[in-house]
């Protein structure tokens, strides 16, 4: 469902192409090659900003990278177990939203999501995962969806609170970012909670 209203959010998909329209000015897209270039840009510029937060960052020098993230993203998508996509706004890639791996027996996937800084505070980034939960909870029947969140990274965990999630615990140094290691909170949703 649309986070502007009662409409439903409009999907078109075939083996080619993915384009979900959450809300009249934003849509996810599948990412292709041709974007990485668009994306580089936008980390680079950002580079600071995100790498307070996320790993990958820092290992991320040129478009290539991209492109390597992209082919890996549309191999999960067929291999049947998730995809990434882009979020358009104004006709540009602002950051993107994927699923990591889904774990097919038992029903469950964790989300993970970047923005372009200039873009915060717009909802974007929670209307894109209300979106994402939405589709994964009705189109493929998952069970449970994850949000993993640094403990610090408030703009990050309001979105799985905005969105219904219980925050289950806290996983102690769980990840390494460049000479620190961070708490990890983890946020669960049952498909019996959703309230689309």
């Amino acid at each position: 469902m649309c986070g502007c209203g009662t409409e439903r959010a409009v999907i078109v998909h075939n083996r080619y192409m993915f384009r979900l329209q959450y809300r009249p000015d934003a849509a996810l897209v599948l990412l292709e090659e041709s974007y990485a270039a668009e994306i580089y840009a936008i980390v680079n510029h950002d580079r600071e900003y995100l790498a307070e937060w996320l790993p990958w960052v820092d290992v991320t020098h040129s478009p290539a990278d991209i492109v390597v993230f992209i082919r890996r993203s549309l191999e999960q998508l067929a291999r049947n177990e998730g995809f990434h996509a882009g979020i358009l706004y104004d006709g540009q890639v602002r950051g993107t939203v994927g699923l990591k791996t889904i774990d097919w027996s038992n029903r469950k996937v964790e989300i993970g999501y970047w923005l372009a800084a200039g873009y915060q505070g717009k909802g974007l980034m929670t209307d894109a995962c209300r979106a994402i939960v939405d589709y994964a909870f009705r189109e493929w029947r998952l069970h449970r969806i994850e949000i993993r969140v640094a403990v610090g990274n408030r703009r990050s965990a309001a979105i799985p609170e905005r969105l219904g999630f219980a925050l289950e615990g806290t996983h102690r140094q769980a990840q390494r970012l460049r000479e620190r290691w961070l708490d990890m909170q983890v946020f669960g949703l049952l498909a019996e909670h959703w309230k689309p």
